[in-house]
């Protein structure tokens, strides 16, 4: 079985995916039992220093390639709006998504531009249909993720939201997401709305009994654990600052905990 049909499998119950932001975190989150990783174009970006949406195609590939060869399972990629705005280009970045070895990756309907930030309906199905023509085409499987954008940009439209994913899933999309769901029951009205499988963004309040009861199979963590990270960070420095203390460490990951994964 390729990489892509585990892949593919895991679809059939629901499951976890956590996203890291580097080769460390993709090592300890599968050391820890995780089934399956995703990247997180947030948290990849944050790492750099730089904000979402301004990390260039090319070093998003790169860092696909670090994470897929830092462990043996499936890895799905989140690849923004893909290549470029062009169905032609949604194709591409399939291509080259798998070229990198990933087992997936999901594209937006978001065009980047915050004067006009999703795409009209019909292109958005137009560029979702070239990448599923792609995936099919190519010699192993490949588990495409069609992402409706629109609550996670403030257009709070279900039906709009709905009416896309339908669409993206005649259209042959493997796996349907519209992240930023704000409660239990859209996410129970979106996934009977759907007969492909749907990924849910988690969020506080969320749980996974909750969501598999909903209709949910695969529950991702976009940048949240990223953002968690920057938290802590974030916390052990004003108690530093403002405090001068350092009982932070007393909840650290043990040095030679570390050390033994990593050798």
């Amino acid at each position: 079985m390729d990489i892509g049909a585990a892949f593919r499998n895991l679809h059939e119950n629901t499951f976890i995916i956590p996203n890291p932001w580097d080769v460390g975190t993709a090592k300890l989150l599968a050391h820890l039992g995780f089934k399956a990783l995703a990247t997180t174009s947030a948290g990849f970006a944050f790492s750099r220093g730089l904000p979402d949406g301004g990390v260039p195609f090319d070093m998003t590939i790169a860092h696909c390639k670090e994470i897929v060869s830092a462990t043996e399972l499936p890895v799905s990629a989140d690849l923004e709006h893909g290549k470029g705005d062009s169905a032609d280009s949604a194709a591409e970045t399939i291509f080259a998504a798998e070229k990198a070895g990933l087992a997936g990756c999901s594209i937006e309907d978001s065009t980047g531009d915050l004067a006009k930030p999703i795409y009209e309906f019909g292109h958005a199905v137009e560029r979702v249909a070239a990448a599923a023509e792609a995936a099919r085409s190519l010699s192993r499987d490949f588990v495409f993720t069609a992402r409706a954008e629109n609550f996670l940009w403030g257009v709070r439209d279900l039906d709009d939201t709905i009416r896309r994913l339908q669409a993206f899933e005649k259209a042959g999309a493997d796996v349907l997401y519209a992240p930023a769901l704000p409660d239990v029951e859209t996410v129970r009205t979106v996934c009977a709305s759907v007969s492909k499988p749907v990924n849910v963004l988690v969020r506080p309040g969320f749980t996974a009994d909750a969501l598999r009861d909903a209709g949910a199979k695969r529950l991702s963590l976009g940048s949240k654990l990223t953002t968690a990270a920057f938290g802590a960070v974030r916390k052990a420095a004003r108690e530093m600052l403002d405090g001068g203390s350092f009982e932070f460490s007393r909840d650290e990951m043990p040095f030679a905990e570390l050390q033994k994964l990593f050798s």
